[in-house]
Parts: structure tokens; sequence; C-alpha cells
């Protein structure tokens, strides 16, 4: 469906509910198609929280001590 850019502006969210039932909607202005609406897709694996749990190594490490003396050296050359 092609709607002008007034009345999807007032049914925003009728075209929305047809765009997630798989409906095409074209958004036109004075008669020139601008944009179409799709539906958004999950990444796939991030489907829930704490899905890169475990990804990474101990990453506390890079606020330690040593990290900060690591940097003081590079800057201050010590």
């Amino acid at each position: 469906m092609q709607v002008d850019l007034l009345e999807a502006k007032n049914q925003l969210s009728k075209l929305v509910k047809a765009t997630v039932a798989g409906e095409e909607v074209i958004i036109a202005n004075h008669g020139e198609a601008q944009v179409r609406l799709v539906p958004c897709v999950a990444a796939p694996g991030l489907r829930h929280w704490g899905a890169l749990a475990g990804q990474f190594g101990d990453l506390d490490v890079a606020f330690g001590e040593s990290a900060d003396a690591g940097v003081a050296k590079l800057f201050n050359g010590a």
C-alpha cells in the first residue's frame, strides 16, 4: 500500500501493524515514493540478556594497578 505523508503521520500505528503483518507500506510525498517501512529483525544470537556472557576475559584487569602503571609509563616516560 502507498500512503501520503500526511496520512502516514495520522495513521502511523495502523501502518506499523500492517508492516509487521507482512504488508509492504510505502510513504510518498506529493505522489513520489520516499520511504518503505520494513519490520525490524533481531540479530541472531542476541535474543536475550546475557547472550555474550563468558565471551570475554576478565575485563577488570584493564582497571587494575598494573594497567595504571603501564599507562603512566607510556605518558610520563617513567
